[in-house]
């Protein structure tokens, strides 16, 4: 036992110039900057544009945001639905100034025009999961009947309330000029044409093939 304990060290082997905290032990190596730069081009090289910008997102998410908003930013199907929404409402607005030359930043919350966002978004999703998941996996026919049935209502039902709603307050004009009633309209851009729907659809399915290269290149 004496020489066992005469073998224990009484001091530490190395001398260290500050106090070894648990912080000194997982503190970030001076290279991982330049390993993160290297995971982003080889990304780039195996999966194309949208894997490289999916992975930038998701990186800078895991540093700034919540472990919620890093995982739908990482979420190919969440992203192809919301950047298909987004480019279509802003499409609309572009639209609209082209042809009334003025800007109505209102647009990016309204619903009716070309292309139809509803329908981008739920092709988007439905392409997505396609793409990632197979068309044999149940999530594929719930996306598609969900996609069919907005897109059957753009054209359908929320177009003809529109209609309805032009004709109205056309009667509302006529018969009560002067009164308060003739200053309240309806909203008359509901629905859709299906060349807006179309358009959106197609919008959809483009934006969600970006997005899910890295599922694609996988396969």
């Amino acid at each position: 036992m004496d020489s066992l304990l005469s073998l224990t060290p009484t001091r530490p082997p190395f001398h260290c110039t500050r106090p070894f905290t648990s912080l000194t032990l997982f503190a970030p190596p001076p290279h991982r900057k330049f390993a993160q730069t290297v995971k982003k081009v080889s990304a780039l090289q195996n999966g194309g544009l949208g894997v490289a910008l999916l992975s930038s997102i998701t990186a800078n998410a895991k540093l700034r945001i919540s472990p919620f908003v890093a995982t739908l930013a990482a979420n190919p199907t969440f992203v192809s639905g919301l950047l298909a929404w987004l480019i279509a409402q802003s499409v609309k607005v572009l639209l609209n100034f082209f042809f009334d030359r003025k800007w109505d930043f209102r647009l990016l919350f309204a619903s009716g025009g070309m292309p139809s966002s509803h329908s981008a978004l739920c092709t988007a999703l439905t392409t997505s999961v396609a793409i990632c998941h197979g068309v044999a996996d149940s999530l594929f026919p719930v996306c598609l009947g969900f996609s069919l049935i907005v897109m059957y209502d753009a054209i359908g039902v929320r177009r003809h309330a529109g209609m309805q709603a032009q004709v109205l307050n056309l009667i509302v004009a006529d018969l009560f000029q002067g009164h308060p009633m003739s200053e309240r309209k309806l909203k008359e851009l509901l629905g859709h044409t299906p060349s807006q729907v179309f358009a959106g659809a197609l919008l959809g399915f483009l934006v969600a093939c970006f997005c899910c290269q890295a599922c694609v290149v996988g396969a």
